[in-house]
């Protein structure tokens, strides 16, 4: 018995749409459109595998779309994704790659992401890694990342070590656990308190807010390198990848 595969029911599809042309102006009738329907219900339940095809092919639609999307998103906004004045880079300031983190502090993927920066940055020693935050998972998220606003105003020496402590720490991150773990560098709660009130950084926190929508970002961890918005917790070993494309291609998919 003669089997359709996806490609020879694809190759039918379009042989009927060549032979009907000239019968376009006859519609089909009731019992016609029943057959025709009892026959794709039928196909389908013989084939279910078409309709993971279908979905996959949905999916690699709806993932270039997205890339167009963030793409373009890069190339108009450069400066404020990998120069932003407001942000704070680990790793080599000079370094031939960035990689840019979008992250909430209370985002259980981005602690676990967390040690993918630091193998990357233990390991490649001209990679300039950019800290943008975006408080998008709460009222606690966001005064969490006052807290470290301030932080970064009054000692930015000591921003990395309290980022590593605040992600990386147990339990939720609030505006106490962040004045906490500041406290333990060194970093007085008095300090911390006047400089979120003369310098609250809503202008920074709103720009982070409009770029992750143009990019298409929608969840935390995600990442920027190149020309290309990485989205969801990859891991160490597909970022490298990215960065050596960068350095071979000058793409992050070459």
């Amino acid at each position: 018995m003669f089997r359709f595969t996806c490609k020879s029911l694809a190759a039918v599809i379009a042989l009927a749409g060549t032979v009907s042309l000239p019968f376009n102006a006859l519609a089909l009738d009731a019992k016609q459109k029943e057959e025709f329907g009892a026959y794709i219900k039928e196909y389908l339940l013989a084939n279910p595998e078409i309709l993971m095809d279908m979905q996959e092919a949905l999916q690699q639609k709806q993932m270039k779309a997205h890339q167009e999307q963030a793409e373009a998103a890069i190339a108009e906004n450069k400066k404020a994704i990998f120069d932003a004045k407001y942000d704070i880079s680990l790793g080599n300031p000079k370094g031939d790659v960035t990689i840019v983190e979008f992250f909430d502090y209370n985002c259980g993927y981005c602690k676990r992401a967390l040690a993918d920066m630091d193998a990357i940055l233990e390991t490649d020693k001209n990679v300039r890694f950019v800290l943008k935050e975006l408080p998008i998972l709460g009222p606690d998220s966001l005064a969490a990342h006052k807290v470290s606003a301030a932080v970064r105003d009054l000692a930015p020496e000591k921003y990395g070590q309290f980022h590593r402590n605040l992600l990386g720490g147990e339990g939720r991150a609030t505006e106490e656990s962040a004045i906490e773990v500041a406290g333990k560098l060194g970093i007085g709660e008095a300090d911390i308190r006047k400089a979120m009130e003369e310098k609250p950084h809503d202008d920074a926190v709103r720009a982070a807010y409009t770029l992750a929508q143009d990019l298409g970002i929608t969840g935390t961890p995600s990442y920027v390198i190149s020309n290309e918005a990485v989205f969801g917790a990859v891991g160490a070993d597909e970022l490298r990848a990215k960065v050596a494309n960068v350095r071979s291609c000058g793409k992050a998919a070459c």
